[in-house]
């Protein structure tokens, strides 16, 4: 059998194979990008510029902001601690020199809670060279203010305002913390974006019983994370005309498998290349492309989605909590 082709389609961009980097830390530079892609990466998404820091920088002053319901205090702490001269000149540089440097496509990613004064500043990502933009959505689920309704309205907001912005596609990541998730993903994808992505990390917080003080909690995912997405992945896939990508807990080929196998387009991976090291990204290729050649799959198209929810024969094993079934025997 000859060499399975691991090529995929995400957001309209043609990609190698379906490993995408996501934002954070190993997508902040240049040179980092360019190692990247050395070991395989089909594409990255840069580390996100958050809303509150491309408002601050328009601001004379950052108490500018201190009336808007939607700065919450960590934000505040997070800007009051980071120099912001010049971050959105950087980051239209940081665009540009990639995409000099590297042949994979390159997807800019905005943290961003509303649709106030900053969405100006995708036409200026788009103008520097991304290929796409990821919008990173995340609604507290302690916010109290805004229930199911201004949420959902919020989310059309943003997503028109940028697609009235842009004609690169945008993907919106969300948050599994979601009020109905499946009526929540069938909205945006109604909104007209191109790409979904499931979901965004949390931050996790922790209790230090010594100091008795609030700590940050263990910030990577785990393979035991990948249930969650693989469920909500296998249920969305069949439901949505945009592309699905998975992310959080797909830490090796198995966990890519399962997640092309429930209808992902491509999977988002970062902790497990801080757990490990970039070579994780040819481990997982080698790994689906050998299960390819033993399962006589030539491309991926051939088995992507089908196990999804819509073709799986049994769609209650996707939503019904196994716990009987599992424990009848357990005295």
């Amino acid at each position: 059998m000859k060499t399975p082709d691991l090529s995929s389609s995400y957001l309209g961009l043609q990609l190698k194979n379906p490993i995408v980097v996501g934002s954070s830390g190993l997508t902040d530079s240049v040179e980092k990008i360019i190692k990247l892609e050395k070991a395989g990466a089909a594409a990255v998404v840069l580390k996100s510029l958050f809303e509150e820091e491309i408002i601050m920088e328009m601001d004379e002053k950052i108490h500018a902001m201190t009336n808007r319901h939607f700065v919450f205090p960590e934000t505040m702490d997070y800007m009051e601690t980071t120099d912001t001269v010049n971050i959105l000149a950087d980051y239209l540089e940081l665009i540009a020199a990639s995409k000099r440097s590297v042949q994979i496509p390159i997807i800019a990613s905005i943290n961003c809670v509303s649709s106030q004064k900053w969405t100006f500043f995708a036409r200026e990502i788009e103008k520097a060279g991304a290929d796409a933009l990821e919008l990173n959505l995340f609604f507290l689920p302690s916010d109290s203010q805004r229930g199911e309704k201004e949420i959902a309205d919020a989310t059309f907001e943003i997503i028109s305002k940028v697609k009235r912005t842009v004609k690169i596609p945008v993907a919106l990541k969300i948050s599994a913390f979601q009020s109905n998730l499946i009526r929540y993903s069938e909205y945006i994808d109604q909104a007209g974006v191109e790409g979904i992505v499931l979901f965004n990390r949390s931050w996790l917080p922790d209790i230090d019983i010594h100091q008795l003080v609030i700590s940050s909690g263990f910030v990577l995912s785990s393979p035991s994370d990948l249930g969650n997405t693989l469920r909500w992945v296998s249920m969305l896939s069949g439901r949505l005309n945009c592309d699905v990508a998975a992310s959080t807990g797909v830490h090796d080929g198995a966990g890519l498998i399962k997640q092309l196998l429930a209808g992902a387009q491509v999977c988002q991976v970062v902790s497990t290349l801080y757990l490990h090291d970039l070579a994780q990204i040819g481990k997982m290729t080698e790994d689906l492309s050998a299960w390819m050649v033993a399962n006589e799959f030539e491309s991926i198209g051939e088995f992507r989605g089908r196990l999804k929810q819509s073709n799986s024969g049994n769609p209650a094993a996707w939503e019904r909590v196994q716990f009987m079934k599992h424990f009848r025997n357990f005295v």
